[in-house]
């Protein structure tokens, strides 16, 4: 499916931590990675860089993935971390070897890449037995916050695309408007 990215010209919007951790704290992000400090993972819609700078410092190599050149020029402007570097490229057609990342997460990005090549692709670039972390907005939400319904997921239908792809699902939680999912290339 896949719908509309963010505009780049509301990207301030992307930067606000009380709107941005209400619904995904870094905290919670890393413990759903579990990284050991020498992985290569990827941040699959990365955006400002947001989520970015909380796991930079958690891993080895960390990839900022976008398709707009725009974001990435906004974080250069904010200020990259050494250890990130930023990649244009949709989900479905990755710049990476097989097997070449030890994790990848989307935050509240799912909505806008996911299709059966998007998966495919994610579980061709994760190596076997490493993490797939999905937060994003759920369909059952309120749509208070975030895209519009017609345009989110359940979790049920992201953990199943995600099984249907070769993953295993570790944990999947909802919240009034989004979900988390982890899960494990098998």
């Amino acid at each position: 499916m896949g719908h509309h990215t963010f505009d780049p010209d509301r990207a301030d919007k992307l930067e606000d931590a009380s709107q941005r951790y209400r619904y995904l704290s870094a905290e919670e992000l890393v413990a759903a990675l579990s990284t050991t400090g020498g992985d290569v993972i990827a941040d699959l819609g990365s955006g400002t860089g947001f989520y970015t700078d909380d796991v930079a410092p958690h891993v080895d190599h960390l990839y900022g993935v976008d398709v707009q050149d725009a974001m990435h020029d906004y974080y250069h402007e904010k200020g990259v971390p050494d250890n990130v570097e930023l990649i244009t490229s949709g989900v479905e057609d990755l710049p990476f070897e097989d097997g070449q990342l030890d994790a990848a997460f989307s935050t509240m990005t799912y909505h806008e890449f996911t299709s059966g090549d998007a998966i495919q692709e994610l579980k061709r670039v994760l190596a076997s037995g490493s993490r797939i972390v999905i937060a994003d907005w759920s369909a059952h939400g309120g749509g208070e916050s975030g895209p519009p319904l017609e345009e989110r997921f359940t979790v049920e239908e992201a953990a199943t695309a995600l099984r249907e792809g070769g993953f295993d699902i570790q944990s999947e939680s909802t919240r009034p408007e989004t979900f988390v999912i982890v899960g494990i290339r098998t």
